[in-house]
């Protein structure tokens, strides 16, 4: 599809394939991909953009799946005018594409506490957006503040009220994109951070498929936790065991697989479309509600229309 786009100072690219944006390698074209050089230069785009015309903030792929018919509208990815990141005492702020693990590194260097952050794939945009965690401490914990775009072109600063963190999300209107936030942190040794941060990498290079195609855990656990998003200790199931317990470990369909070395992790072996990663996933719910009675739901999001019959 043709849209009638305004002029940018960025990069606006038609019909532009998403697969290789994304970690899974799949799916298919945008109508158009923005590359915005700045904030600015997002602002006026969106305040002049066709309110008709969808928008959809992409992030560096490492949690989506883009269906193989592709996405209708315009895909909006921040690059290098958006991953500056800062530390000013306590605080970090840090641009929406920067990565989560350069950040922590940044972080530990001033001896400011992100190690949770080292271990996540992906940008700090969609860190905030998905309240993202590990080894106990999620982005709710520290969170400060943060900027974003909303689609009529406004810019606006954003309050942990405003985000209403929870469990792997937050709340964002439709079409805003966010730009950068900020962290009030602990402080720290950096040596001892460092030494935190590696063992971190070690043991997630033990447990995880972390050379294969996979976009993170595909389903959150299925634990109860308080609307800051910390767990609340109602029970604490892993969706590994359940789908193991299933039988679904090292399942396949087309190219896609249930990680032999991690059964919450979607594979794309080879040669997977979008459909096959999909209903893989679609077929371990079902096989996990049939044996334990839970519904796991997905923790990577997907996106996108299906290929044409």
């Amino acid at each position: 599809m043709t849209l009638d786009l305004p002029p940018v100072r960025g990069t606006i690219i038609e019909n532009r394939s998403l697969a290789g944006l994304t970690w899974m390698r799949v799916g298919g074209p945008a109508d158009a991909l923005f590359l915005p050089a700045d904030e600015a230069d997002l602002a006026d785009f969106l305040a002049a953009l066709d309110p008709a015309i969808p928008v959809f903030p992409m992030g560096v792929g490492s949690n989506l799946i883009v269906r193989d018919g592709g996405i209708r509208g315009v895909v909006i990815r921040l690059g290098r005018g958006f991953n500056a990141i800062e530390v000013d005492g306590a605080r970090v702020t840090a641009g929406a594409a920067a990565l989560d693990a350069h950040v922590a590194r940044r972080a530990a260097e001033a001896g400011r506490d992100l190690t949770f952050l080292r271990t996540i794939p992906g940008a700090i945009g969609g860190a905030v957006r998905m309240n993202a965690g590990c080894y106990g401490t999620y982005v709710a914990d520290v969170f400060a503040e943060a900027r974003a775009v909303t689609r009529s072109g406004e810019v606006v600063t954003l309050t942990a009220e405003d985000l209403r963190f929870a469990y792997r999300q937050s709340t964002l209107p439709e079409g805003w994109v966010l730009t950068r936030a900020s962290f009030d942190t602990p402080a720290g040794d950096p040596a001892e951070l460092e030494a935190r941060m590696a063992a971190q990498l070690a043991r997630r290079d033990e447990t995880q498929p972390t050379k294969d195609r996979t976009a993170g855990s595909t389903f959150r656990n299925p634990a109860g936790f308080s609307s800051t998003g910390r767990a609340d200790d109602v029970h604490d199931l892993k969706a590994w065991k359940l789908i193991e317990e299933a039988g679904m470990r090292g399942a396949r369909l087309g190219g896609a697989q249930m990680n032999p070395k991690h059964a919450n992790f979607l594979t794309n072996t080879g040669g997977a479309t979008a459909a096959d990663l999909e209903a893989l996933g679609e077929d371990v719910r079902k096989r996990v509600f049939q044996n334990a009675g839970i519904t796991l739901e997905w923790e990577i999001m997907r996106v996108g229309e299906p290929a044409d019959k």
